[in-house]
């Protein structure tokens, strides 16, 4: 029997996952049966940013979408990636990452055990389902795929290896469910599936633990009675004492969190209600939908920088160079901002060279003999506060040559030429680096010239990158060209700058009261609705937020029981299996958070980002919850 995908209202969801190490599932049919599992399969590139095995690779896998489905795989892919790269330090290491997609036409559609384990087995490529793979002693939400084929597609894909690549399996379902470990996997069609996908990333690549304070829902977890956790982001120290031994995320304490609030000790973590503490009292580790804190966002700044390699290339140094020539180094390109380049010869830095990527000796006048140059290249990223880390090969380079005076060297012709670059087939964001690499003559420097809309303009020192936010772009579409100077060798980019509309609409309210200079004020005494809608002028998955009071953006869905029904508002939160959503004032998690009414006026920003990356102004209007007996 061919089941049809679940209709999104019989969805079963909540917002936790299990940490596994290598989940299993059932598996497909084995190979007496029908062809291999690769026989019928297809490698999509998705976004490809360099070679394969010069970069971290995001490997899709979809399983239980029959052929007819695969459109809804790939709509499936374009959503969840879209919500991935919205979020920090995706969205500025966006350039680091090749997706790809590896479609197989499933025999039957959905998966295993869904939503009960009374529920048919499917007839999958990946084996994939829910209860840790029909376990009757598991949990309905973990979502388990067979790790043989899971590898054997993936390795479908050249130049990936376990080492350079992060695996996401998507199961053909609206049900909630997902799993971290080796592999990450997500249902691909529930609600808050493409927020599953960056939490599970950030256990299976981060090593990040959960934030939650239960480990089965509607229970609480009790209390931690552990040593001090090895998690990053747990810990049993005081604030003070943390700051005393420079022990956890004593860097960060006393900020404003991304994920809303201020990093502090907030108990309740690692699946206990007290005697442990986390940084935030919510990032994406504890509530999908807010975004990673300063603590997990600067281990996943690490995860994501340690699968690749700043230096690009450079100019062979197996033998001394001579200073008659040009030495150059190739860097990586992150999307929110330029490496740094120094160079230093016999240790002084250069500082007439200061960011260059090529350096022509000739124009240094070296003192006869030998000598040692350096380019230490860094990432000088804000969101890394641990010297240790910004020490680490993930984001500190250095390359060095012997230059001995008397060697001669014998310029071998090099076509001038673009050997590498920002994509030019899909739109760059107003806020993006854009770059673009040339060949590398040994007797000169290839100059690259830059025009926005024919205007000239300039990058410093590093005239490979050009970061666009510095240009603050007028709203509109832009033409942006790279050029080799004197040469007709030229790349050109459209530039979009105009953020996605964003626009709202609420049930109907007691009253709308309408003051001079203040936004316009709805007023309820018990639940509303908000459904927050966007359109673009390009194609591409869009992204909306909202945020109450000034607290931590949260990612839009819709409903948790249905991506289709507008967000519901109500004055101590509605309950759905054991967690709790939609609390107006201070949000309300689990069951035994705070549940009394916030009653007064609250502020409700709302606000988009697009495919491209625009993050759109955020626009505002109030809300007046009033007690029922008070209209």
């Amino acid at each position: 029997m061919v089941a049809q995908r679940l209709g999104r209202a019989a969805a079963l969801i909540g917002a936790a996952c299990l940490l596994t190490t290598a989940p299993v599932g059932s598996g497909p049919a084995t190979a007496g049966e029908r062809p291999p599992v690769t026989a019928s399969a297809t490698v999509v590139p998705v976004q490809t940013t360099g070679p394969a095995d010069k970069r971290f690779n995001l490997v899709l896998l979809g399983d239980g979408y029959t052929a007819a489905q695969l459109p809804e795989f790939r709509a499936d892919v374009d959503k969840h990636l879209n919500v991935l790269w919205s979020i920090e330090p995706f969205a500025s290491y966006r350039s680091y990452v090749n997706v790809w997609a590896v479609e197989v036409p499933s025999p039957e559609s959905g998966v295993d055990c869904d939503p009960g384990l009374d529920a048919p087995r499917r007839d999958t490529p990946l084996g994939m389902g829910f209860w840790g793979g029909c376990d009757a002693g598991g949990v309905q939400r973990l979502l388990t795929v067979d790790s043989g084929a899971a590898n054997t597609l993936a390795d479908l894909v050249p130049g990936t290896t376990g080492a350079n690549r992060q695996i996401v399996a998507l199961a053909n379902s609206d049900t909630y469910g997902g799993a971290g470990g080796t592999y990450a996997t997500a249902s691909g069609g529930n609600a808050l599936s493409s927020l599953i996908t960056p939490h599970e990333i950030g256990h299976s690549l981060g090593g990040l633990q959960d934030e939650y304070d239960y480990y089965r829902r509607g229970e609480p977890g009790g209390a931690y009675e552990g040593a001090e956790p090895s998690s990053a982001h747990h810990t049993v120290l005081t604030e003070g004492q943390m700051r005393d031994r420079r022990a956890k995320w004593w860097r960060w304490l006393g900020e404003k969190s991304e994920s809303g609030g201020v990093i502090g000790r907030h108990e309740g973590g690692l699946y206990g209600t007290e005697g442990v503490w986390r940084p935030s009292r919510h990032s994406i580790m504890k509530t999908l939908g807010y975004a990673f804190d300063q603590v997990g966002r600067e281990v996943m700044v690490r995860a994501i920088s340690s699968k690749v390699n700043l230096v690009q290339a450079h100019t062979p140094n197996a033998a001394p160079v001579g200073a008659d020539r040009t030495v150059w180094v190739e860097t990586l390109h992150p999307t929110g901002g330029e490496l740094d380049v120094v160079w230093r010869l016999d240790g002084r830095p250069l500082r007439s060279v200061a960011g260059a990527r090529t350096l022509d000796l000739r124009r240094l006048e070296v003192a006869p003999g030998r000598h040692t140059l350096t380019a230490t290249i860094t990432d000088p990223t804000p969101f890394v506060r641990d010297p240790a880390v910004r020490a680490s090969p993930a984001l500190t380079r250095t390359v060095a040559w012997t230059v001995d005076t008397a060697v001669t060297t014998r310029p071998a012709p090099v076509a001038a030429g673009f050997t590498g670059h920002t994509a030019t087939d899909v739109p760059v964001g107003a806020r993006s680096v854009v770059y673009a690499d040339t060949t590398h003559p040994d007797d000169r420097t290839l100059a690259v010239q830059w025009r926005l809309d024919g205007r000239r303009v300039g990058a410093g020192g590093n005239d490979r990158d050009l970061d666009l936010a510095a240009l603050r772009l007028r709203p509109g579409t832009h033409t942006l060209t790279a050029r080799i100077a004197g040469t007709d060798r030229e790349l050109r980019w459209t530039v979009d700058a105009t953020a996605a509309s964003a626009a709202y609409e609420l049930s109907r309210p007691l009253r709308t009261v309408h003051r001079p200079g203040r936004p316009v004020e709805y007023v309820y005494d018990g639940p509303f609705t908000m459904r927050l809608t966007a359109r673009d002028d390009h194609p591409g998955y869009v992204v909306s937020q909202f945020r109450v009071d000034g607290d931590g953006w949260y990612t839009y869905y819709g409903w948790p029981t249905d991506a289709d029904a507008p967000f519901r508002f109500t004055p101590g939160g509605t309950e759905i299996d054991g967690l709790v959503y939609g609390k107006l004032g201070t949000p309300r998690v689990v069951p035994w958070d705070d549940a009394t009414p916030e009653y007064g006026t609250h502020t409700v920003e709302y606000r988009t980002i697009d495919s491209a990356g625009n993050t759109g102004p955020a626009k505002r209007f109030l809300v007046t919850l009033v007690p029922p007996a008070a209209r």
